[in-house]
């Protein structure tokens, strides 16, 4: 103690330095991760640009041998009725991979980044949804379409593509690895419970007593849409199939254990943080 008094008296001079180096290297730490996002964003917009492209060149690309001679339509539609068709199945397509997570509650929490707002990567693809969602015609009907129109949701389903992948990459790559050690237990707990309330071999108390675990389990760790809960609670709900009766059986009608199955209690919802 008494050395630690003795050079704090005559070296108190080098907490100054000190605290200049500290500093220094604070501000370092901070234009790094600056940079490190402005070359993500500029990434993003590169690949985005890419997939546009790809996306208008596949559109765009008609093979012509043993066509014969080619007849040139000058009453057609500048914007071809097909860019429309292929952007829009586009579209369709990277909504309903996006909705295989949004709907899968075994998915959502093997990969909970997905459905997380907060994380920026899956927060600007879901900008990038609301955007490609706006500019979508209502139809494949290029006459009713102008060519600035297209273009904008050329952009926009680019991005969108491209948006979605990375977030899917990222979301792959976090797992549950931004959770606790005990929120991680909660998880792989509603996991193995989730397998029980959807397993066709338990009955239909085991299902309805597993669902509501697994809703306890996930309070306040991952948020459930409306959809993805109806989904789950069709799957839970689900009538075991009964063995065929003997023909001396009575009827069906008469039997107490054919009495219609019981609803799994139902939980307050809510819903995912998809503003944010």
């Amino acid at each position: 103690m008494d050395q630690i008094m003795w050079w704090a008296e005559h070296y108190w001079w080098l907490v100054f330095p000190i605290m200049g180096m500290a500093g220094a290297a604070a501000k370092a730490w901070e234009r790094s991760a600056k940079n490190r996002h402005e070359r993500r964003i500029e990434t993003l917009r590169m690949k985005a640009q890419l997939k546009t492209a790809q996306i208008e060149a596949r559109a765009l690309t008609h093979p012509t041998k043993n066509r014969g001679a080619t007849i040139v339509d000058t009453t057609a539609s500048p914007v071809p009725n097909d860019l429309l068709a292929r952007l829009l199945a586009e579209h369709d397509e990277i909504t309903a991979r996006w909705l295989d997570y949004e709907l899968d509650v075994a998915k959502l929490i093997a990969f909970p980044a997905m459905s997380d707002g907060r994380q920026p990567l899956t927060a600007a693809f879901l900008r990038a949804k609301r955007t490609a969602d706006a500019l979508r015609p209502a139809s494949a009907d290029a006459k009713k379409v102008t060519e600035q129109q297209v273009s904008e949701y050329l952009d926009a389903v680019g991005a969108y593509a491209v948006a979605f992948e990375i977030a899917e990459k990222d979301a792959r790559r976090l797992r549950d690895s931004t959770f606790t050690d005990a929120e991680r237990k909660r998880l792989d707990r509603a996991q193995q419970l989730l397998k029980v309330a959807v397993d066709e071999s338990a009955t239909q108390a085991e299902r309805n007593v597993a669902y509501k675990r697994v809703r306890e389990e996930l309070d306040g760790l991952i948020l459930l849409s409306d959809d993805a809960v109806q989904v789950l609670e069709k799957q839970v709900a689900r009538e075991i199939a009964a063995p065929a009766a003997p023909a001396s059986a009575p009827s069906a009608a008469s039997t107490p254990e054919t009495a219609s199955t019981p609803e799994p209690e139902r939980m307050p919802l809510r819903r995912t943080d998809e503003q944010s």
